[in-house]
């Protein structure tokens, strides 16, 4: 970064990085945990579960949505030295620093099919989903007001990943098409040659 320029990060890109491996480990782990019987046996901890999977996707979805609104409504236009930070970077960086967090979260749905099947699994993977669909809204907020989100790279440090959290003070926008991902946090597919 010269003069004085940030690294910044796309808020899709940040929020999204955590909804495949969480959507990945909860089926995995509730894939496993329907094989255990448990102490409540299959078909109960199979609806909580999926009772759970609806709850934990509902929350994750639509908390903190006034957060990322006032964050985007007040966003300062990126300065012509900011650099921004590509999508595979940000995915790879959010999930080096929560893959402990990873692992405790996939352990802790293994664990809880001995006494509810397969429900910590799905529960994890309802988080998955939820995220999912906050990227969903974020990039419908971008495409509305023609503008990308970013969110400073040193503010993600500080607080973990969490581009609504509150070492975060603002967010920055760019045009449209800057950046290698998509309004929403997906990969950008190429222009189809004609």
């Amino acid at each position: 970064m010269t003069r004085g320029g940030q690294g910044l990060a796309r808020v899709a890109v940040v929020v999204r990085a955590g909804a495949a491996p969480l959507w990945w480990l909860g089926a995995v782990a509730a894939g496993t945990g329907a094989l255990v019987p448990g102490l409540t046996g299959r078909r109960i901890g199979v609806l909580a579960g999926a009772a759970l999977f609806l709850v934990a996707a509902a929350v994750v979805a639509y908390g903190r949505r006034g957060r990322y609104r006032a964050a985007a409504r007040s966003a300062a236009r990126a300065g012509r030295h900011d650099v921004l930070q590509d999508r595979a970077v940000t995915v790879r960086n959010w999930r080096r620093g929560h893959r402990w967090w990873l692992l405790l979260a996939f352990l802790a749905a293994l664990g809880t099919a001995f006494a509810v099947p397969a429900a910590g699994g799905l529960l994890l993977a309802g988080c998955g989903v939820g995220l999912r669909l906050k990227a969903a809204w974020i990039g419908r907020l971008e495409r509305a007001d023609e503008a990308l989100l970013w969110v400073r790279v040193d503010w993600l440090r500080a607080g973990v990943g969490r581009p609504a959290g509150k070492a975060v003070k603002g967010y920055r926008t760019t045009g449209i098409a800057a950046g290698d991902a998509a309004p929403g946090g997906a990969r950008r597919r190429a222009p189809a040659l004609v």
